[in-house]
């Protein structure tokens, strides 16, 4: 997988007035801090939250409690939810969510992740997902799956947003 390239994600944004906040949960603000690292990266970059536990996602996001709680927050349901959260939250055109298992345990054969994008349909709270996805973190170990999710997420956002607007 390659590396994010931050100053290409900042060239779409700003040439297309578009702002994106993150919800995180697996990835431990590594994605905001792989934005942040990015020069400039305020002009486009609205923040983000760390929602750990059910009781934040909830709270914070908007995530549906009856569902959360049945899979252990740990659905795509529950990544587009925070994605979609986080967006209205911070009044972002988009929205990135990300959760997971960073590594094996009881219950849990394989770490696992999964992600999603939500983007706003102008002012309004309406939208659409336009990239999700399923991350099998079964040869990473903690850390280096943490990272790899949030590769995966913001290279997910840059294909995107490089197949809706002409790059130059």
């Amino acid at each position: 997988m390659a590396s994010f390239n931050g100053e290409a994600l900042k060239m779409i944004m700003d040439k297309q007035g578009l702002t994106l906040s993150v919800a995180e949960s697996l990835t431990t603000g590594n994605i905001q801090a792989m934005i942040g690292a990015t020069s400039g990266a305020s002009t486009f970059f609205g923040g983000g939250l760390t929602a750990y536990n059910i009781y934040e996602k909830v709270k914070h996001l908007n995530v549906d409690w009856a569902h959360a709680a049945k899979f252990n927050c740990v659905s795509q349901r529950v990544a587009i939810e925070m994605a979609k959260g986080v967006s209205s939250s911070f009044g972002c055109d988009i929205g990135i969510g990300t959760t997971g298992y960073a590594e094996s345990s009881s219950g849990v054969l394989a770490p696992h992740a999964y992600f999603a994008i939500w983007k706003r349909n102008g002012e309004t709270s309406d939208g659409e997902v336009v990239a999700k996805g399923l991350v099998d973190g079964k040869d990473h170990k903690r850390v280096e799956m943490q990272r790899h999710v949030a590769e995966m997420a913001l290279n997910a956002l840059l294909e995107y947003l490089e197949g809706c607007y002409e790059v130059r």
